[in-house]
């Protein structure tokens, strides 16, 4: 089963990852972009904000996106795969940068992926209120630094992602405690 977490900067997903890293000790534990070594170089460009064609930028996604799936999913596929994000989100900040065509958008993700798609989706959501106390709590990097709007719209985009990509969404409160958090995806999870 291939799962991911999903939410804006600071919902939490990192916290969860590590609570559902000890519950199932066997999983594979990723994260999109920056789970390869080229990925790494690649997440690395885009967090330092230099980059000024929205098309490069997507275009870096989908080349971490597409060796991601063949280094770290596509082997791994039999087993319980846990993401820090997804082509989800890859989708929803390209359809927030507003500049490439939704069935572009679309089409070059599932070219990406080879059509291989998590089979479920946690999004963890944050009030507007919310999300300004954390991040006032922290350094932003490039794509924080965005502002409070951009990121509660990237928040709606992963839910339309999601929906465009028809796969099954789990919405969250992020403001709830890690526990009650930690304790409903587990017992999802353990359903599947």
């Amino acid at each position: 089963m291939y799962i991911a977490l999903e939410g804006i900067d600071t919902a939490g997903k990192s916290t969860q990852i590590a609570k559902l890293q000890n519950t199932f000790n066997d999983a594979i534990i990723t994260k999109e972009p920056g789970a390869t070594a080229i990925g790494n170089e690649i997440r690395t460009l885009l967090l330092e904000g230099t980059i000024v064609n929205p098309r490069t930028e997507f275009l870096l996604f989908l080349a971490d996106r597409a060796e991601h799936l063949e280094v770290v999913i596509k082997p791994n596929l039999q087993r319980l795969i846990i993401s820090d994000r997804s082509v989800v989100s890859g989708v929803a900040y390209a359809l927030s940068a507003q500049t490439i065509p939704q069935e572009a958008i679309i089409a070059l993700n599932r070219f990406a992926t080879e059509e291989i798609l998590p089979d479920m989706v946690f999004l963890l959501e944050l009030t507007p209120d919310e999300l300004k106390h954390r991040l006032g709590q922290k350094e932003l990097d490039g794509i924080e630094s965005r502002g409070i709007d951009y990121l509660l719209q990237i928040q709606s985009n992963l839910k339309r992602a999601a929906h465009m990509l028809n796969i099954p969404l789990i919405c969250l409160d992020a403001t709830d405690s890690v526990e009650n958090i930690s304790a409903r995806i587990i017992e999802t999870i353990r359903q599947q």
